[in-house]
């Protein structure tokens, strides 16, 4: 068995045992989540030009995250690709507000700000895109329209033309298979 895998059985169990009230499994879970996202942050935060001492806030903003969403974690998944779309999600939130933060740049400076946010933000675009590519149109269509437009459940049935229970089974499939989709991606 690879380290890889070892890794995220080892994860996995800390992340059950930790919703199965285990507070130092649950310690555990976030001590060892701390030094992969921060690795995580830090080569992202990089490529797209920012310096890596963004990371750290960005750790402690994801671990919040982690702990408070970790009802909606199912444990018969793999934790890893959960862990870093919340992740994901944090870092891309950061790009964009501290967007607006750097708008005091000196002008010879700004091209260079936004062209790095910009390829942070199209790389992201696009990885979503192959993913959601792979996906019915109908479950496609819910989850662009409830998790990422923020439109209700009953504003996106309207939307689809299908029921609202159908959009959120849509959805939660939807979810389920991306998952997958990403955990094989990081097997290969």
């Amino acid at each position: 068995m690879n380290t890889e895998h070892a890794k995220e059985r080892e994860l996995r169990a800390l992340m059950i045992a930790g919703l199965n009230g285990d507070a130092a499994a649950h310690r555990a879970l976030l001590s060892a989540l701390s030094g992969h996202l921060r690795a995580y942050y830090r080569n992202k935060l990089v490529r797209s030009g920012r310096g890596p001492e963004e990371a750290e806030d960005l750790v402690q903003e994801a671990l919040m995250a982690i702990h408070t969403r970790r009802d909606t974690y199912d444990p018969a998944e793999l934790l890893t690709p959960w862990v870093y779309a919340i992740a994901r999600y944090k870092l891309i939130d950061h790009l964009r507000h501290s967007r607006s933060k750097q708008a005091n740049v000196p002008i010879e400076d700004a091209l260079d700000v936004m062209a790095a946010d910009d390829r942070a933000a199209t790389e992201s675009s696009l990885d979503l895109t192959k993913l959601l590519a792979k996906l019915p149109e109908k479950v496609r269509l819910a989850i662009r329209y409830v998790k990422i437009e923020g439109l209700s459940v009953v504003e996106a049935a309207a939307r689809c033309g299908i029921s609202e229970s159908a959009v959120k089974i849509n959805v939660h499939r939807g979810l389920k298979a991306l998952s997958a989709a990403i955990a094989q991606d990081k097997a290969k």
